[in-house]
């Protein structure tokens, strides 16, 4: 037994939310949405609050779209409508009854949207529009990959995008969600306004740097005005692009400075999605540094993810202060209970476990 409770599963606060631990489930797409209305389903409440019950200290859900063009896929979820709140309730109220705390992820997937999934096919292309497909948006006519060529958006049609931002966020609110995180990693449109090699714009939207994170701060801006005080707010970034002449971890930092100062509470790191073809160098904790560096320059908390598997791994990232938080991701798919089992790993009693009170006669070491 140990004489005192790991870092890992120490509380930790941001404004009025308390997670119970720092081991949090990251959006991961579920393309789930068969009838192509943005609306979660009975999947996504099994997929969700059974890691609730499993542990997690923070559920944050999948890339939930601000506007029917705004999703990855066809078959993504959404908060562009109201009927799409009362979807979300029913799970964002049952995370809540386990302990765990829930947060939702706002995207806009711009000239990566309209692509295909496992349940539509189209891998790596755009879905027809026979399909459920539509034209894809952009800051510039650059497509990605073997996607079709975006349109690129005006002024007009990108405030009326920030403006869904913001609405979005109202809904999240009334949907009961605890915290808002902002998709502005992987290639998706708030990154395609930040990387040069995406954004050839020659207006105030493109070029300088403080011009290509002007999108960005806007959306913030709209998100922080609609939603309480109290109410974190997160921004999932892509600290690098992995290309040379691209995005990268010195303006990274520079965009975390900005953001700070706007009102964002955590960062929440990861690496790649923005350019197609290029090497990434995966392997256990490989953008740990990326957390660290934003946490240490920055001085604002921050989470890690990637390849995080072990329990004695994501304790030693807490540990040592190179991230706030640690997100298990894809074990998180096969083991919905992995928080329930670091616990044990860690020398944790099953009575100062995250366990339901239904689970403790089943907890990790006990004999039958």
């Amino acid at each position: 037994m140990m004489s005192e409770i790991p870092t890992l599963f120490s509380p930790m606060t941001l404004r009025g939310m308390t997670t119970r631990n720092r081991i949090w489930l990251p959006p991961m797409d579920t393309y789930s949405v068969y009838r192509q209305d943005g609306k979660p389903t009975p999947f996504h409440y099994q997929h969700y609050v059974s890691r609730a019950l499993g542990g997690f200290g923070l559920i944050i859900t999948e890339a939930t779209a601000v506007s029917p063009e705004g999703r990855i896929s066809p078959c993504d979820v959404g908060l562009w409508n109201d009927d799409q709140i009362l979807a979300w309730q029913w799970i964002v109220d049952d995370i809540k009854k386990t302990g765990a705390k829930v947060a939702v992820q706002l995207n806009h997937a711009g000239r990566k949207a309209s692509t295909g999934s496992f349940s539509l096919g189209h891998i790596g292309r755009n879905v027809p529009q026979d399909e459920g497909g539509w034209q894809p948006l952009g800051p510039s006519a650059l497509a990605y990959g073997k996607c079709d060529v975006p349109l690129a958006l005006g002024v007009d049609d990108i405030h009326r995008i920030v403006d869904d931002f913001r609405s979005a966020a109202e809904r999240a609110v009334r949907a009961g969600f605890e915290a808002i995180e902002i998709h502005g990693a992987h290639g998706y449109l708030i990154t395609q306004f930040l990387d040069p090699l995406v954004n050839t714009r020659q207006d105030e939207y493109g070029g300088s740097l403080e011009n290509r994170m002007r999108f960005a701060i806007e959306v913030i801006d709209a998100i922080r005005s609609a939603i309480p005080q109290t109410m974190p707010l997160l921004i999932r970034v892509s600290a690098t692009d992995w290309a040379a002449g691209g995005w990268d971890l010195s303006q990274t930092l520079q965009f975390a400075k900005e953001v700070k100062s706007h009102g964002v509470d955590l960062i929440d790191v990861s690496t790649g999605g923005i350019v197609s073809g290029v090497s990434i160098p995966a392997k256990p904790n490989y953008q740990v540094p990326f957390s660290a560096a934003i946490r240490t320059e920055i001085k604002i908390p921050t989470t890690a993810v990637g390849l995080i598997t072990k329990p004695k791994q994501a304790e030693r990232i807490i540990h040592k202060g190179q991230a706030d938080a640690v997100e298990i991701g894809r074990a998180a798919l096969r083991d919905p209970y992995w928080p329930l089992r670091a616990a044990h790993k860690l020398g944790i009693s099953k009575r100062e476990a995250p366990y339901p009170d239904q689970y403790v006669r089943g907890a990790f070491g006990t004999s039958r």
